[in-house]
């Protein structure tokens, strides 16, 4: 038996195939992770919506990319 794909893309079944599920549960995973914040450098900025992101701790919002955010410009 070959490897199994996660959790979150059980919910596709066999269809789609294996490649574009994989590619899927790495980008759903990289937006449900937890991200340094620029501001207070916690480790407690989560995603709110596309391109939106804001710390929990100092709640600093700033946007970014899609799935994760990008490093701010100086």
């Amino acid at each position: 038996m070959g490897k199994k794909v996660g959790n979150t893309v059980k919910r596709f079944g066999a269809r789609y195939g294996a490649t574009l599920r994989k590619r899927l549960l790495d980008t759903e995973q990289q937006q449900k992770a937890i991200y340094e914040c620029p501001k207070c450098g916690m480790m407690a900025v989560k995603r709110k919506f596309v391109g939106v992101w804001s710390c929990t701790k100092c709640g600093y919002t700033f946007t970014g990319g899609a799935y994760a955010p990008q490093a701010l410009k100086k």
